[in-house]
């Protein structure tokens, strides 16, 4: 993507917890056009279905020209996909599909965030971009899907970012339930048996606009460095929150049935998104402090 004083990218999504924080990020030379189902700040057009080719060409024609997409919007409620598995096919497969034809016809560079449940967690190792995908719910399928209909559409132009574990400023998440429940409680129990990279979107939202601006197409994975279960997540954030009378008690997934499978350990190998920044993400821990408002120590 060529940088000029007219760039303008349309970012997906722009009233989401991810979305928001990168229209924020939006480098000084780029105008950062916001779209969402939703109104909100940051949204200059709100109520645009992303499934409907119309609807996107009429974006592209009267909101652009565009240098570039970065599409953060997705169907994101893991448990309530099982049951409307139509709604998260709309959303996560045709939406993809459509921008990223609606980008080889204008010739620019797509971005689309995709997530670590295209696995099945059983590896054994960090995954590589290149490890056979095996999701275990609708979730993780239609993600699947809209990664490969938005690249056979686009192959010259499309990456996928794949990350995990989100928080950040805004938006509902695992660590600010966590802060909210150490306030009400005394002892909370925490799934121990989930491994993963907790990613803050003031981490991954710069990343996303570095994969757009690099005009590389391909599968990258971004999460912060390290890895931990959400048990030790929720104790740093406890921790850090200075809350250490809060007791926080292991658990398995199994003593917290849910609709949808979650795969048991997801970790994302990023060394291919680092090599192409020249830098990684933070430590999650040394993330999670930023985000909290305090120094903290780098993670492992």
């Amino acid at each position: 993507m060529a940088d000029t004083e007219q760039s303008r990218v349309l970012v997906t999504g722009a009233a989401g917890m991810l979305g928001s924080q990168v229209l924020l990020s939006a480098p000084d030379e780029i105008v950062a056009v916001g779209t969402d189902l939703r109104p909100g700040s940051g949204v200059d057009a709100p109520g645009v279905d992303l499934a409907d080719p119309g609807a996107v060409a009429a974006l592209f024609g009267q909101r652009g020209p565009f240098s570039g997409v970065i599409h953060t919007a997705a169907y994101t409620a893991v448990d309530e996909a099982e049951s409307d598995e139509e709604a998260a096919t709309r959303c996560n497969v045709e939406a993809c599909r459509v921008l990223a034809q609606e980008c080889a016809r204008a010739d620019v560079p797509l971005v689309i965030v995709s997530t670590d449940f295209v696995f099945d967690g059983t590896l054994g190792r960090p995954y590589r971009e290149e490890d056979e995908p095996r999701p275990l719910g609708v979730y993780g399928r239609t993600k699947l899907a809209g990664e490969r209909a938005a690249r056979a559409a686009h192959p010259r132009g499309t990456a996928i970012v794949r990350t995990q574990w989100l928080y950040g400023p805004r938006g509902k998440h695992f660590p600010g339930t966590i802060q909210a429940l150490a306030r009400e409680r005394d002892e909370l129990k925490v799934v121990d048996d989930q491994v993963g990279s907790p990613t803050s979107t003031l981490e991954l939202a710069p990343a996303l606009w570095d994969v757009l601006r690099s005009g590389q197409a391909g599968v990258y994975h971004a999460t912060c460095e390290g890895s931990c279960s959400w048990y030790e997540l929720a104790r740093a954030v406890v921790d850090v929150n200075g809350a250490k009378e809060v007791r926080v008690l292991p658990c398995t997934t199994a003593e917290f049935p849910r609709p949808a499978r979650r795969p048991a350990h997801s970790v994302l190998d990023c060394a291919r998104l680092t090599a192409l920044r020249g830098k990684p993400l933070k430590p999650w821990r040394e993330a999670l402090s930023t985000w909290l408002g305090d120094s903290g120590e780098e993670g492992d």
